[in-house]
Formats: C-alpha cells, structure tokens, sequence
C-alpha cells in the first residue's frame, strides 16, 4: 500500500516537475511542435490544400533560405546581440554572385564562394567594429542595413534584375533527390538520435548525474523518427527530398553539435549568459564575438544564394521586405532568448517552420498583405513577451 502511495505522489511529482519546465521554457522544442501541429491543423481545416505532397514541398523550399539565415541569427542572439544586417547581407551576397557568374563569366561554383566570402568579410567588420571600438551591435548592424542595401544597388548598376541560367546555382533550390535517399537518411537521423540519447546517459550516469529515464529517450527517438519518416512520406509523393532542405537541416545538426559538443560552443553561451564573468574565466570574448558575427554574415550569404536560386533571379529587392523580420521572430518563437545564453540551433528550422506555415497557410487562404504583417507582427510580440515572462520565472526560481 505504501509502495503504491509512493510511485502515485512520484509521477504527480513529475508531472509537476514537466510543467514547471513548461512555464520557465525548459522544454521549447516541445512547445513548438504543439504549436506546429496547431498550425497545420487549422489550416488544414481552412483548406485542404494545405497537407498535399506539392504545397509541403513548397513549404520546405520557401523556408530553407530564411531558415538558413536564422542559423546565424541564432548564434548572435545566443551572445545577447543582434544583428540587423542580415537580410541586406543576403541580398548584396546574392547579387555579388550573380554578377560575377552572368556578367564576369565566372564558373557557378566560384561565383558561390565570392558570395560566402562576401558574407564572411561583412561579419568580420561588424565583430571588429563591435569589440574593438565598443559600438552597440544594434547600431553597427542597423547602419549596415542600409549601407549594404546600397551596395547591392551599386553591384547590379542599371540592370536592376539579373536572371540566372541553369547552373549548380539554380541546382540549389531545384534539385530533387529520389525517395529512397530520404528513407536512408530517415533511418540515420533516427538511430543518431536513439544513439546520442543513449550514450548521453550513459556519460551522466557514469558521472554520478541525474539522466532521462529510457522511456523519455525512447519517445523522443520515436517522435523525432515518426516525424522524419512522414516528412519523407509526404516529400516522395510529390518532386522528391529538396537538396535545399538538407543543405538547411545538414547545417543546423553541424552547429547543434558545435555549440553543444565543442569548448567553442560552451564559450558562446557563457558570453551570452554573462559576458564579465565569461572574461574572468579565461574566455576571450571579444575573439568569440568577433567568429559569431562572422559566422552569421556567412550564414546570410548562404541564404542569400538560396533564394537566389529559388527565385532563379537576383534584383534590387533581393534581401529587403519581411526577410529580416521572419529570420529573428522565427528563432524567438521557437525559445531562442532575446536576453543571450539560452536556445538551440535547431530553433532556426523550428522557428522558420513556425513562420513559414503561418505564411504558407495564409496566401493559401488568399489573405490580403496588411493581414499577413499584421498576424506575424503579432506572433512576434507574442513570442517575446513569453520569453520575458519565462525568463522572470526563472530568476524568481533561482532566487527562491
């Protein structure tokens, strides 16, 4: 009778314990794929368009250049920083590439890598602009979005728009790969996650430190493994697996695995969490700063070129309208905090599919511009004041 009482007052304690996690945003990823499924559910009842093969496919290829940049926007936002920048960034990137591959005949794959480069050396000079003369972020990367937008313009000249030809450019966004290519890397992703779970308990274990019980690793290998294998399902009955959604996804497990396995990784988030006591234990902010700005620059760049690709065009508008605004609210809907030192990498594909579902569903719905700025705008608010909310929780916990 006793034991009973005991495992009943021991699952109320962890259900206890899952929500608190739940209120202080200890389990985002979870939050976000309820409010995916949300999503999808609603407008899946609007319009039942919007679950089909073609228009999945369509959702994957518009997120992966946004998705793209948000990777970097996670890394700055992790320091505690931001960067404004980004979406001219891509922009001039994109149409550097453009010219020298149209206009300069320059071979696809050179062309790309001026692109990268072009990102790189932008990030470079806001890093240095920011440690080295102690200019707020905001302000070096706000005037960079004007100075590079001009740039842009000054890079195309009269042309204003530049097609691009069937290359290893326009591969990018219009390859596809047949299915048994996706049902493989289906099977990899889910062992690797069953075998990370795994081995990671095992180190905790070996350690002396509290461990997920076996039934959690197994239901998030289970949930992870299903949602591969459907996401799969669904992309093979329409083109095939996008390359440009697993140049997105390759991407975002590379940085999830640096900043949570590497001593760079660990060094972002004790600058994010406090960047004076980061200092006095040895870490060299200002050279960590100074990669993360760069590395985001080079993350725009990348997502410059895919939507370059996608577009199959370069032109004046290339890296301007809402590209910015969906490339920071996505990672702060999925839980990457605007105050530095907490979130993921993998919140840049949450969070762009978070912002690009709701997009998806309204232009299926035939919803006028001023509705669809107005809904995210709002989304955005609403994401930040959560993470505010969160973040106030968690001190009061520690205070407590």
């Amino acid at each position: 009778m006793e034991a009973a009482t005991d495992t009943a007052e021991t699952q109320e304690q962890g259900r206890f314990r899952v929500l608190a996690q739940l209120a202080r945003g200890e389990l985002g990823g979870l939050q976000v794929l309820v409010i995916i499924a949300v999503i999808w559910a609603i407008f899946q009842i609007a319009n039942d368009r919007f679950l089909t093969g073609i228009n999945l496919t369509n959702l994957t290829l518009q997120i992966a250049a946004v998705g793209t940049i948000s990777i970097g926007v996670v890394l700055v936002l992790l320091l505690g920083e931001i960067d404004l920048s980004v979406g001219a960034v891509s922009g001039l990137a994109a149409g550097v590439m453009a010219v020298l591959n149209v206009k300069q005949g320059w071979s696809p794959e050179l062309a790309i890598l001026a692109g990268l480069a072009t990102g790189a050396a932008i990030g470079l000079f806001n890093g240095i602009m920011v440690t080295t003369f102690g200019i707020p972020a905001f302000v070096v990367t706000l005037s960079g979005l004007l100075a590079w937008q001009g740039a842009l313009l000054l890079v195309l000249g009269e042309t204003g728009t530049i097609n691009l030809p069937p290359s290893t450019i326009t591969d990018l966004a219009g390859k596809f790969f047949d299915p048994w290519v996706g049902w493989t890397l289906a099977v990899v992703v889910t062992a690797a996650v069953l075998g990370t779970g795994m081995l990671e308990r095992r180190r905790r274990l070996k350690a002396g430190l509290e461990a997920d019980p076996l039934a959690r690793i197994v239901l998030r290998t289970a949930l992870i493994g299903g949602g591969v294998f459907g996401a799969v399902a669904i992309l093979s009955s329409d083109r095939g697996i996008p390359l440009a959604l697993l140049i997105m996804v390759g991407l975002c497990a590379i940085f999830a695995f640096i900043t949570t396995r590497t001593r760079f990784g660990r060094h972002i988030y004790a600058t994010g969490g406090n960047a004076e006591a980061a200092r006095r234990a040895g870490i060299r902010v200002n050279r960590v700063k100074i990669a993360v700005f760069t590395i985001a620059s080079t993350f725009a760049a990348a997502g410059g070129i895919l939507a370059a690709s996608r577009l199959i065009a370069v032109n004046q508008s290339s890296g301007s309208g809402d590209l910015l605004l969906l490339a920071i609210a996505g990672p702060v809907i999925a839980g990457v905090s605007l105050f530095g030192g907490r979130g993921t990498v993998w919140a840049a594909l949450l969070g762009a599919l978070v912002i690009g579902s709701i997009s998806n569903g309204m232009d299926l719905l035939g919803l006028d511009s001023d509705i669809k700025f107005m809904i995210t705008g709002g989304v955005l608010l609403a994401a930040v004041t959560i993470d505010a909310l969160t973040r106030r929780q968690r001190e009061r916990v520690q205070v407590t």
